[in-house]
């Protein structure tokens, strides 16, 4: 495989984080939370969206889907 030094960099910075939270990644977001909270920062709580109920796309409604398969489709 190819060296890739960015790709290195960032695999050597992830160790380096995780070696203070003993390789437990989910530790170390429980933390990354906790600080975030305590920050007093705003946090965004957005909703989870669908296709159906953002009335982006309804089935009918874009002109590809209404054009008949060509021939040898069919």
């Amino acid at each position: 495989m190819a060296c890739n030094e960015i790709l290195d960099e960032l695999h050597a910075a992830r160790r380096k984080i995780l070696e203070n939270y003993n390789g437990d990644t989910a530790a170390y977001l429980r933390d990354a939370q906790a600080r975030l909270e305590a920050s007093g920062r705003p946090i965004w709580q957005g909703k989870q969206r669908t296709i159906r109920c953002s009335g982006a796309a309804k089935s009918g409604d874009s002109p590809v889907e209404n054009l008949s398969s060509p021939p040898a489709e069919r």
